[in-house]
């Protein structure tokens, strides 16, 4: 499709927007990025409205197609444009694992990835609960304990192909294993993923940057 108009909205240092970025990256397909949300507002007007009901990012607007939920993007752009690829495998019992761990990221990363990262990151040093975020830490350490555990055996989240499950839960392991002042156990098997995960060109790119 090399006509095809491609947009995404939504800022850089979103993680789903990231998670977004990345995966056009692995397929390298062509895309504008408009930046929405929080500082760049226009989430809140009524033609983003029209798009996203939620007002959230990331949306992707490909002609006058419209999706947003940054995973299903994924799902949408390997579908697409990426058959055949081992991202998004074509076979339903390698396929489905790897939905696992995209929904894993939703009910079980996010949840304890958003209190610890805001509460250091997006929250100034004055302001910051150091106690309460430690609290948060030690909660997020059992869910990332799952992930070490089973990186300890295989290569990549899913086995040993790179797969969204890879890019949904790199996106969330960065931020991690890279925001400072709490105290973490070591998770080396994780450790060791993420840094095979920083060789990818898509990563180091949109990922790996500076949080904000």
């Amino acid at each position: 499709m090399p006509d095809t108009k491609r947009t995404i909205w939504g800022r850089a240092n979103s993680v789903n927007v990231q998670k977004v970025l990345w995966c056009l990256a692995e397929l390298d397909l062509p895309y504008e990025r408009i930046d929405a949300g929080m500082a760049f507002g226009k989430t809140r007007e009524a033609d983003y409205l029209a798009m996203n009901p939620n007002a959230r990012i990331p949306t992707l607007v490909e002609d006058d197609f419209v999706l947003w939920e940054s995973n299903s993007i994924m799902r949408y752009l390997c579908l697409a444009h990426g058959r055949g690829t081992p991202l998004y495998p074509e076979a339903i019992k390698h396929r489905t694992p790897v939905d696992r761990w995209l929904d894993w990221t939703l009910s079980m990363v996010q949840p304890v990835d958003r209190p610890v990262f805001w509460g250091i990151v997006r929250t100034p040093p004055a302001e910051r609960d150091m106690i309460k975020v430690q609290r948060d830490a030690d909660a997020a350490a059992e869910v990332w304990a799952i992930a070490d555990r089973l990186l300890s055996s295989r290569r990549f989240m899913d086995g040993d192909q790179f797969t969204l499950a890879d890019i949904a839960v790199g996106a969330y392991a960065r931020r991690w294993l890279g925001v400072e002042g709490i105290t973490r156990p070591a998770q080396p098997h994780l450790t060791r993923w993420l840094a095979e995960l920083g060789k990818r060109g898509g990563f180091a790119q949109f990922v790996a940057p500076p949080m904000s």
